[in-house]
């Protein structure tokens, strides 16, 4: 499952270089993650790195971007041509 920044976010920027698949960008008014690229870090590491960052705990699962573990780790593999 996709991660999701919601309009709780305060803009600080912490989260967008902590992305290794760079699916973070700023929005119009927030920081806001691309579906396709967003693996949760599987992959990469073993808890997505911007909801560790988050200091307003403000990243929650995107409930319109169900994925499994496998689904993830194919995303992963397709991202990085590994």
């Amino acid at each position: 499952m996709a991660l999701l920044i919601t309009d709780e976010c305060i803009n600080c920027d912490v989260c967008e270089p902590a992305c290794p698949n760079e699916a973070i960008s700023e929005g119009d008014d927030i920081y806001v993650i691309d579906p396709d690229l967003c693996t949760e870090c599987v992959g990469h590491f073993d808890e997505p790195q911007c909801v560790v960052i988050c200091p307003v705990d403000c990243i929650p699962h995107d409930p319109n971007h169900a994925e499994s573990e496998s689904d993830l780790m194919s995303k992963y593999k397709r991202i990085t041509g590994e």
